[in-house]
């Protein structure tokens, strides 16, 4: 089982968007994937049609005691289990804050599911924040993948990103944590800056970006608000065929070694 964090400090990219579709895509395909939603917004939790419920988060295994496998719940899409948020999962912020193991918390409640392999992949969708809850995911994922929009901001908030995991590498807390891929999210083929942007980001992290590039659709942004992935909202549209070749790129990695990004950010191979 590998977990895998959707993460970027920066909110309005595509996120949990990601986390959903993903998910779903990986799941339509075969694919066992346990999606945990650490947003105390609960997006993602509502976004497959789950009302979120006080108790039913993470929070109270996170502050005191409980164990994870008795909070997973099934989805309507076949092979996709969700551990859901809610609003309390904002006291984490404070309450893990304060404990003296709070970056190793979650890895650790995790890791009977590890051992279980009850699911090939668990999915982590993280605030768009660098709190508490940020920082435990990347403690306790084997890799991340990081959202980026096609946009100038979008830049600067992955120098930030990966500064961030550079942190936690140098802490100790976990190590091995690797960036897997950086996902193009909101792309428009018709703007310049688009094409611009898509270009600096495989020039200086080479084969860690994604192949699949997400598009802006209306569609991608509607089907939340049926509580829906978008291969359940509109199964043969642009986004739903974007995140099915994401899911397949992201599984054909798995034989494929990925060369990490530099500490630096600058190219370490040719894209």
């Amino acid at each position: 089982m590998r977990i895998v964090a959707i993460s970027n400090q920066k909110g309005g990219v595509g996120k949990t968007t990601t986390a959903i579709n993903l998910s779903a895509c990986l799941a339509e395909q075969g694919t066992r994937v346990l999606l945990i939603d650490l947003d105390p917004q609960a997006n993602a939790t509502s976004g497959l049609n789950i009302e979120p419920e006080e108790g039913l988060s993470l929070y109270t295994a996170l502050t005191s005691h409980g164990r994870v496998d008795q909070m997973i719940r099934p989805t309507e899409i076949p092979n996709l289990s969700i551990i859901p948020s809610h609003m309390e999962l904002a006291g984490c912020e404070i309450d893990l804050a304060r404990t003296d193991n709070h970056l190793s918390k979650l890895r650790d409640l995790l890791q009977p599911l590890k051992s279980a392999e009850t699911f090939d992949y668990v999915i982590l969708d993280t605030p768009p924040s660098l709190g508490v809850l940020m920082t435990s995911a990347l403690a306790a994922a084997d890799e991340l993948l990081i959202p980026l929009q096609c946009e100038y901001f979008g830049l600067e908030g992955l120098a930030k990103i990966v500064h961030v995991v550079e942190q936690i590498r140098n802490s100790g807390a976990n190590p091995d944590v690797q960036i897997e891929g950086i996902v193009m999210t909101m792309f428009d083929p018709r703007t310049n800056l688009a094409q611009q942007v898509v270009s600096d980001v495989k020039r200086h992290f080479a084969e860690t970006v994604y192949q699949s590039v997400v598009p802006r659709t209306i569609r991608l942004g509607e089907a939340p608000s049926f509580g829906k992935s978008i291969i359940e909202h509109e199964p043969k549209g642009r986004g739903a065929q974007a995140y099915r070749a994401l899911a397949s790129e992201f599984l054909e990695r798995r034989s494929t070694a990925v060369s990490p990004v530099p500490e630096d950010g600058v190219e370490a191979t040719t894209a």
